[in-house]
């Protein structure tokens, strides 16, 4: 039965379920420079996760998730091509339509240079665009957006500090050294889309091992929590558990909704830059 309270619920989930990539552990730079060694990934790695949703004290599949990074060119220059795609299955169809596709361009050192999103979240439609140039060491900030309504917005903004997109982070946050980061630390997390840079943060919360869904695999895992204040209010969105090897792989995300939870799991992957050394035997 399609109710506004479900759909007020699903909305939400769409949009936590996106920020899968965003786990992150970096310090905010002073200057525009943005980019970093990659030694995390390479092109053709290729990762798989299922989605489930608490109903009614039931976990439930309700669709899965795909993310994927190769080497491709932008503007005449060698670049990553990363995209991540979500598919509500049918089961979710039912109640709430949920087909996302992201996709974002960075160079061979991570500094982003585009991004988009485009949405399909119930009966609405949206996209988001982002283009990223560095003029005198800033991050300067091309911004479209396309409503529901079909309405379209542009603004231009620049900043000192880096700013990232929920793709661009991804890749830069797994070169980062997790050794470096204590039980507690809040590293700030400058994310834009279209129409904000949000005021959110991740905080460490120290190593555990996890047993995955459905299978007998095992692996020791980084933890953080993604937390974001809104109306005054500190509000923890995503628990991610990330493994804990060169590799950096998001294992497990538990996200806090308001009408309840939901979970992504990993399910599969392929094309690694180095060996899943945080798995336990």
């Amino acid at each position: 039965m399609k109710t506004t309270k479900n759909n007020t619920y699903l909305r939400r989930m769409a949009n936590v379920l996106l920020p899968l990539c965003l786990f992150v552990l970096f310090p905010v730079s002073a200057h525009a420079q943005c980019g970093i060694e990659n030694t995390a990934f390479k092109s053709g790695e290729f990762l798989g996760y299922d989605l489930y949703f608490n109903w009614k004290f039931v976990w439930v599949k309700v669709g899965t998730a795909s993310m994927s990074t190769i080497q491709s060119r932008y503007n005449g220059q060698t670049a990553y091509r990363s995209s991540l795609i979500t598919r509500g299955n049918s089961q979710l169809d039912n109640m709430f339509v949920m087909r996302d596709t992201l996709l974002c361009y960075t160079d061979e050192d991570l500094s982003p240079l585009y991004y988009r999103k485009g949405a399909r979240e119930g009966k609405r439609y949206y996209v988001d665009e982002l283009w990223y140039t560095y003029p005198k060491g800033n991050c300067h900030l091309k911004k479209h957006r396309i409503d529901a309504d079909g309405e379209e917005h542009w603004k231009e903004d620049e900043y000192k500090d880096c700013i990232y997109d929920m793709m661009s982070i991804f890749l830069r946050a797994r070169n980062f050294d997790a050794t470096k980061i204590k039980v507690g630390d809040k590293i700030p997390l400058p994310i834009s889309d279209a129409k904000r840079i949000t005021n959110s943060w991740l905080k460490y919360n120290g190593t555990t091992n996890l047993k995955m869904k459905n299978s007998d695999d095992k692996y020791r895992c980084l933890v953080f929590s993604f937390i974001e204040r809104e109306d005054g209010k500190n509000n923890e969105l995503i628990r991610f558990y990330i493994t804990d090897d060169k590799n950096h792989l998001p294992v497990r995300l538990d996200m806090f909704l308001s009408f309840g939870s939901a979970k992504a799991y990993l399910t599969g992957f392929k094309g690694l830059r180095n060996p899943m050394e945080s798995k336990i035997e």
